[in-house]
């Protein structure tokens, strides 16, 4: 029993002279645990808003030393997150977050989202070549963009997306012994272009690959519209129209450049088969390619 008594006895000093040792000291500061999330707010740089349910994929590159990094296919601090459009907020598949609140970061995104991405450099994407239906026009548009040197914050990232492709407008104007009906009525096919393209999803870059399609557009508001990858032709039979038994074809050298549209207005007579054409840049208002064929 005596035994017992003084290993209690012992115990209890020791703890009386723990607490008096602790109690003068400051305490030692925790690490902060709190993460700060991610939230996005891309916006798109033309004519129109994504609509409900657009999906986009997130690549973020932390800066090391106040340098950006490059992107690769994995091993970024976010590899190919998707994020999908409520119509109000973007919200991710999982919730992300900045690595600290100073390391600054780099976005990287795209639109439609891929699951399967195998290449950075060189990401396949094709237009489709019947652009009538006004969903496979919708699937011919790819936009990109990123942000560089976001600073950690709670406040949105927001990303402008650019079109990546080239847009063709054709308008028809009823010449000598034609009538506006009958260009109503006239079947339209864009010609000798490549319809497939890589894209490089850390710059933007895209280049024509593939075989050479035709490419029908889809006809709103009076006149056709299609989305090209981007490519220089030259002395190319670009334009066909037809109207009843007749055929015309437009031949013409044209740089098609990612993200500018390109207006190509036809005058179509039947008396000499001839066609006035005027094709002008969108954005920058280049050159304009016109000219007679007949």
């Amino acid at each position: 029993m005596k035994k017992l008594v003084s290993i209690c006895a012992i115990a209890s000093i020791a703890f009386m002279a723990s607490c008096t040792k602790n109690e003068g000291e400051t305490p030692i500061p925790q690490p902060s645990t709190e993460k700060l999330p991610i939230r996005l707010g891309t916006t798109r740089v033309t004519d129109a808003d994504f609509e409900s349910q657009s999906q986009v994929g997130i690549y973020v590159v932390n800066q090391v030393d106040g340098a950006s990094g490059n992107l690769l296919l994995t091993g970024n601090h976010v590899d190919n997150m998707r994020f999908v459009y409520d119509g109000n907020k973007w919200a991710p598949d999982t919730e992300i977050y900045w690595a600290d609140k100073e390391t600054k970061a780099d976005f990287y995104c795209y639109y439609p989202y891929n699951s399967n991405i195998s290449s950075i450099e060189e990401y396949s994407f094709a237009v489709k070549e019947d652009q009538s239906d006004v969903d496979n026009h919708k699937k011919s548009d790819f936009l990109w963009g990123r942000t560089m040197a976001a600073t950690p914050s709670e406040e949105e990232v927001d990303i402008t997306l650019n079109h990546i492709m080239s847009n063709v407008i054709i308008k028809l104007i009823a010449g000598n012994g034609y009538t506006s009906n009958d260009m109503d009525a006239a079947s339209v096919a864009i010609c000798g272009l490549k319809s497939n393209a890589t894209i490089n999803l850390a710059t933007g870059s895209v280049t024509a690959t593939g075989d050479i399609k035709e490419i029908i557009p889809m006809k709103e508001n009076g006149q056709h519209c299609a989305l090209v990858v981007p490519q220089n032709v030259t002395d190319t039979d670009l334009i066909k129209v037809t109207i009843a038994d007749k055929v015309y074809v437009l031949n013409q050298s044209v740089d098609f450049k990612s993200g500018k549209q390109h207006t190509c207005t036809l005058t179509i007579e039947r008396t000499n088969q001839g066609i006035n054409i005027g094709i002008g840049g969108w954005e920058s208002g280049g050159d304009d390619f016109g000219g007679i064929v007949e």
